[in-house]
């Protein structure tokens, strides 16, 4: 039971994240823009970035496919850690969003498997 609550508020804060991110990134374009050339970011990463946002979440939430739902979870893993090394790099304090956002990562990622139907091969076994 801890595990299914632990999987659907670290899933909710993850995809919260991701909405989140991806509405800033429409609202505020040119600071966007802005900030990706300061990290030396070319600015049409903007839009590919707001589209896999979300279809990341999408994919997470919806699991049509188990496959393309572990896919999500391997995108976001790398953009987490990747957004990560870019703020540590700019020395800007963004880097605390994608910590939270690995945390919940990874409990959702492990305990997928307690509150889903469908079975990912790779996260942990349900209790």
């Amino acid at each position: 039971m801890i595990r299914k609550y632990a999987y659907w508020i670290s899933t909710a804060l993850l995809c919260l994240l991701y909405i989140a991110s991806a509405t800033m990134y429409l609202t505020m374009a040119d600071q966007v823009r802005q900030s990706f050339a300061a990290l030396g970011y070319p600015a049409y990463l903007r839009e590919v970035l707001i589209t896999v946002k979300i279809l990341g979440v999408v994919a997470i939430l919806s699991r049509v496919s188990v496959r393309l739902s572990d896919l999500a979870y391997a995108g976001m893993f790398y953009h987490l850690l990747l957004a990560f090394s870019a703020h540590i790099n700019a020395r800007d304090g963004g880097f605390i969003p994608a910590i939270l956002g690995f945390v919940a990562l990874v409990v959702s990622f492990l305990t997928q498997n307690a509150a889903r139907a469908k079975k990912s091969p790779y996260a942990l076994p349900p209790a």
